[in-house]
């Protein structure tokens, strides 16, 4: 049998990121990056086991979302955590919508606000300006989400106090999760302070109520 070299090529976002690190290692320079770069965590990277049964029903679309704005899986299940606990049809009294509780004027007249896809396309693309505004900190990101990105920029004395709990509840949790934890005593705080209410009719409408 004739042998036939085979040549793989290898993706030019792999050499950049090699490139990169190569770089940031020579320079001495203290950094963090993920286990895997972006492209690949859709299929590889999973979300804690903190989050409640009605998120962990969105594992797989938390990680493609999440790769899709390289995003932590973890914080994206975070938001969607405080915002709705998985529950589609979730409407705010203010008028957010959806997983992520996006206001209608992120959308366009045609799109359905409650569409999961859509849903995470819109608000995740906020938090992900927000994150980049805040330099990366997730303090300040979630704070953005939930009262605007111009709090980014303000002393938290001066934060609405819902953007002030807003902010407690959504560090804490994600600590927990990104730290590995098999609990977290903070979602605890937030299922008992009002939450659990809120994942009770997520888990009715996701058929997961027993």
């Amino acid at each position: 049998m004739t042998q036939r070299l085979v040549i793989r090529l290898i993706p030019l976002e792999v050499l950049l990121f090699a490139a990169l690190a190569g770089w940031l290692a020579m320079s001495g320079m203290r950094y963090i990056v993920n286990t895997l770069p972006a492209f690949e965590q859709s299929e590889a990277q999973t979300i804690s086991p903190v989050f409640t049964p009605e998120v962990q029903h969105w594992s797989r679309k938390i990680a493609a979302w999440s790769a899709a704005y390289q995003l932590d899986p973890n914080l994206v299940a975070t938001v969607m955590q405080i915002e709705s606990c998985g529950m589609p049809s979730a409407v705010s009294s203010a008028g957010a919508q959806g997983l992520f509780q996006v206001m209608p004027f992120h959308f366009t007249p045609e799109e359905n606000m409650q569409d999961p896809d859509t849903n995470a396309n819109r608000g995740l693309a906020y938090l992900a300006l927000g994150l980049a505004r805040a330099g990366g900190n997730v303090g300040l990101a979630l704070a953005g989400y939930n009262g605007g990105h111009s709090l980014i920029g303000r002393d938290y004395s001066l934060w609405p106090a819902e953007t002030q709990r807003y902010r407690y509840w959504g560090t804490g949790i994600y600590q927990d999760a990104a730290s590995g934890q098999a609990a977290s005593p903070r979602l605890q705080e937030w299922l008992e302070a009002g939450g659990a209410g809120l994942c009770a009719r997520a888990a009715q409408e996701l058929g997961l109520a027993q």
